[in-house]
């Protein structure tokens, strides 16, 4: 059943644990999703970018997104609107039916950021949505970057303090030394976890980490034994992730890493049978690859068996 972001992400931040928010693009991602959650006994966060949300349709997203939730109506559901970059879209998503939105200003100074995200939590509350904000710029930290830069690019943790008393926010990304995407890291991954640690003692909510795909070893072989390339990407390491929950950390944005297992089993099948163009023949393995990462990440976050 669809639920109140907050609802979800509450109890994980009383129970310390981590709950996945995957993103979707199609039936067979959503569906994947569903079926792990469903296996793995574990609450779920599913989420639409403004760009799959072109692609498919918000009527579509929303729909789909009630059809698999009345499916598994035993697990507990959310629609989240990841990084919607105004208030007419946290706007649009909220009427359409999502039950939690991120508006995304972090790339405003710190008093604009402000202004928006509380305008949008307003609009949001009185709907009975939930809120999601940024601090900070996301982008791989190394081991040669000044204290100076660091601070210039991480979140601070007393403006997150403030930033959360007075917008109101429900939950917090703040930028600890993740990036979006495959290629995260130029050397070894490093993350800021004491800044992490002093950022949930002094807002005490739930913490959200971005640009957390891990790109599994054998999600990454899959795609470069299907003939896909990588590039040496580095994703954060589970240990991190494990860590990052410790931290505070208590939804894990998940989107990369199922793409890249859902490409490599689509491109497996049309290499090995270039004569097949039965789409479930495709479709079919990549979907069991989505569930497979879906269901590991979920025990190793610790939402796994988290239905009551």
């Amino acid at each position: 059943m669809l639920v109140v972001g907050s609802d979800i992400l509450q109890k994980a931040h009383k129970e310390g644990y981590g709950v996945g928010a995957f993103n979707f693009v199609n039936f067979e991602m959503l569906n994947a999703i569903f079926e792990a959650a469903d296996e793995a006994s574990s609450p779920l966060i599913i989420q639409a970018s403004e760009g799959a949300i072109k692609y498919m349709g918000i009527d579509m997203v929303v729909g789909m997104a009630k059809i698999m939730s009345n499916r598994y109506s035993h697990i507990p559901v959310a629609l989240h609107l990841d990084h919607g970059t105004t208030f007419e879209s946290c706007q649009k998503a909220i009427e359409a039916g999502f039950t939690s939105v991120m508006i995304d200003a972090s790339h405003h100074p710190f008093e604009e950021n402000l202004e928006l995200t509380a305008k949008v939590v307003e609009a949001a509350h009185k709907e009975g949505v939930s809120v999601e904000a940024e601090l900070g710029r996301l982008m791989g930290i190394e081991d040669n970057i000044s204290v100076d830069e660091k601070d210039a690019v991480l979140v601070n943790p007393k403006e997150a303090e403030i930033f959360v008393r007075e917008s109101k926010v429900d939950y917090l990304a703040p930028a600890i030394g993740t990036s979006h995407g495959a290629f995260k890291f130029k050397g070894e991954p490093k993350l800021d976890f004491k800044r992490l640690q002093e950022v949930k003692r002094l807002t005490n909510i739930p913490l959200v980490l971005h640009g957390a795909s891990a790109i599994p070893d054998y999600v990454r072989e899959s795609f470069l034994n299907s003939g896909g390339d990588l590039k040496g990407s580095k994703g954060v390491p589970f240990e991190f992730l494990q860590e990052s929950i410790k931290g505070g950390i208590n939804k894990v944005n998940t989107d990369t890493d199922l793409r890249i297992a859902f490409m490599a089993e689509v491109r497996r099948v049309a290499n090995e049978d270039k004569t097949q163009f039965d789409l479930r023949k495709f479709f079919t393995p990549g979907m069991q690859a989505i569930k497979k990462v879906v269901l590991e990440r979920m025990h190793l976050l610790g939402s796994a068996n988290k239905i009551s």
